[in-house]
């Protein structure tokens, strides 16, 4: 049985391009999904994509869920519809591959041309040598994930790539070049000479327990991706490898690998970079550990979000 709905701009928030043609009437029937009224919209505002669309009911706030049926989310004839522009997007593969390639190609640049920034040029140890293979494996395997990862959400505000990208960029990529580049990590500086970090020993059993955390991280992301059917948001309780103690096991294997980096190098950029995003990560994981428990109940495992037996 259709059924007009009146959907209106949730106060003023309509892109500009379209706040004539609100209030807006379409037709609809209870079967239809809210992904089916945001087409709708969209074909009466072809400029107001869907991904830009936020509705919920009249005067609420909670977002109605793109796969929720209008009969299943409440919705009855005479009830109204506020549609809020969520302004221009990008897909979330995208923003994360532009935050990986940025360090991905500063380091090259720090790597190859030291003259250029340093007003020298610069004999590389075997330490200067392993961290930059290290680095560009690191996020050449975030891009790998994230190229075959599937996410829950399609996009974010196109705003947020310049936030985003700014710690990869900034802290990972110019910090952590300049830093571990520089002719003090050389192989004739004092810093290097004499010291741990000269021995290959060292550098080699840290690189291993490096690739172990970085494989690890990788195991914990495939397994993430193969608990969601291709096209879908459904969640399952992660099991196995490492989701024995916490929600989040991925972000400990990197926050382990970068620990790694911090002791084979010493560098204060290394440190700075692994903080921030320890932190970043920790926040993550507290979030995506509470929405496990409302969604799963007494099903979901007791475990910590990110840290054994700590957090």
């Amino acid at each position: 049985m259709a059924f007009s709905i009146t959907i209106s701009a949730a106060s003023n928030k309509a892109p500009s391009f379209a706040r004539k043609a609100f209030p807006l009437t379409i037709e609809a029937s209870p079967d239809d999904t809210v992904e089916d009224i945001k087409k709708k919209i969209q074909a009466k505002i072809p400029k107001f994509y869907t991904s830009r669309q936020r509705l919920t009911f009249k005067s609420e706030k909670k977002p109605l869920a793109n796969e929720a049926k209008l009969q299943d989310a409440g919705f009855a004839p005479g009830l109204e519809l506020e549609v809020k522009d969520l302004g221009p997007q990008i897909g979330w593969k995208t923003v994360f591959v532009i935050e990986y390639a940025g360090p991905l190609l500063i380091h090259p640049l720090f790597y190859y041309l030291p003259r250029l920034f340093y007003g020298a040029d610069v004999a590389h140890s075997e330490l200067q040598r392993m961290a930059f293979a290290m680095v560009e494996a690191h996020f050449a395997k975030r891009i790998l994930e994230t190229l075959v990862h599937r996410f829950s959400h399609g996009t974010m505000p196109l705003s947020n790539i310049f936030k985003n990208s700014g710690h990869y960029h900034i802290l990972s990529g110019f910090s952590l070049a300049y830093d571990l580049y520089r002719p003090v990590f050389s192989t004739s500086s004092p810093y290097i000479q004499g010291t741990i970090r000269n021995n290959p020993q060292f550098l080699w059993v840290c690189a291993g327990l490096w690739a172990f955390f970085e494989l690890s991280n990788l195991s914990t992301h495939l397994h993430l991706r193969s608990l969601r059917p291709a096209g879908t948001r459904k969640r399952a309780i992660p099991t196995g490898y490492g989701f024995g103690l916490v929600s989040c096991p991925n972000y400990l294997f990197e926050t382990l690998a970068w620990l790694v980096v911090c002791a084979m190098t010493g560098s204060w950029a290394s440190y700075l970079f692994t903080i921030v995003g320890t932190i970043q990560m920790i926040l993550w994981a507290l979030k995506k550990h509470t929405a496990y428990k409302k969604e799963f109940g007494k099903a979901y495992p007791k475990r910590k979000a990110m840290i054994p037996f700590i957090i």
